[in-house]
């Protein structure tokens, strides 16, 4: 017999906020929307556009309560590390030429099929996605179902947190994503192909966290040499104890799976339910689209 249940039932405390949305809306709007005026005409809120916030956040709340279908509950321990991928998602992630199979792919959809690739394979351990460009935030929390996690790359395009390369920011982001883990071996892989220049967190603030958190950073500087820092990617690896790849096509990037292949596994202490199957995605997805959907809309007044 299937049961229904949430694994994460305590935040449903946020929904408290839905109520805010109609009786604070302008302070909420900034609170959980920081960048949405950018996209905005200043004008009061329509109740349609009122109801589109309400179902926004509730969804996201329901994603983070993660719901589950399963038919039995123990306890069990497991093997594997704590691994956060942070990915730039600035405009230069649009050009082509770094797979030479297809010389008309993005550097951006080359690498999301190969942390595909990757993350389907790391049976064990937990992963997490941090995107940055202008500003940073959580794209997909430490999960161990890869195909869930999988599945949400493919809603992660150029340009979605921004134009610009707040290095420091998406570290930082990534940072508060592991903390939530429980594993010994704790794993930041930057991927960027620019140069720091955005965001209000500095990069030396940000390895100053992960030395103290004890995080390895590998960092991987992807197409031509001279678009990325390499020099500051490489003291951001050397100071977590980690190391910089420079790859200039998707084949270099093995290097970089090979090395995380010799961290050491540690155990994780794990809820395991036998035939669970996640449904997050399912108002996690309905979240995504609706703030599409209200971006578009607002971004075609604004025009």
């Amino acid at each position: 017999m299937n049961n229904f249940t949430f694994e994460y039932p305590y935040v449903f405390i946020l929904l408290l906020l839905v109520i805010c949305i109609y009786k604070c809306p302008l302070t909420l709007k900034k609170i959980i929307f920081p960048h949405i005026h950018l996209f905005s005409k200043k004008t009061s809120f329509i109740n349609k556009e009122k109801l589109l916030y309400s179902l926004i956040l509730s969804s996201m709340i329901f994603a983070l309560a993660s719901p589950i279908i399963y038919d039995q509950k123990s306890s069990s321990k497991r093997k594997g590390r704590d691994l956060v991928f942070a990915l730039d998602t600035s405009g230069s992630m649009a050009q082509s030429g770094f797979d030479p199979d297809n010389s008309q792919k993005r550097k951006f959809d080359a690498l999301k099929e190969l942390l595909a690739s990757f993350i389907s394979k790391r049976y064990n351990d937990n992963v997490g996605v941090a995107i940055f460009g202008s500003y940073a935030y959580p794209a997909i929390p430490l999960s161990y179902d890869m195909k869930s996690v999988a599945f949400l790359l493919d809603f992660f395009d150029v340009g979605i947190a921004g134009e610009s390369t707040a290095i420091g920011e998406g570290l930082a982001t990534a940072l508060k994503i592991l903390k939530k883990g429980k594993a010994k071996e704790k794993v930041i892989i930057l991927v960027t192909d620019g140069y720091q220049n955005s965001g209000a967190v500095s990069v030396k603030e940000a390895v100053q966290r992960a030395k103290k958190q004890h995080v390895k950073i590998y960092t991987i500087g992807i197409g031509d040499t001279s678009s990325f820092d390499a020099n500051l990617l490489k003291l951001i690896a050397k100071n977590t104890s980690a190391k910089m790849f420079a790859a200039k096509d998707v084949k270099m990037l093995q290097e970089v799976y090979q090395e995380i292949d010799k961290l050491e596994p540690s155990a994780i202490r794990s809820k395991h339910y036998l035939h669970k199957q996640n449904l997050f995605i399912y108002p996690l997805t309905l979240a995504l689209l609706l703030l599409l959907y209200l971006i578009a809309k607002q971004k075609k007044e604004v025009l």
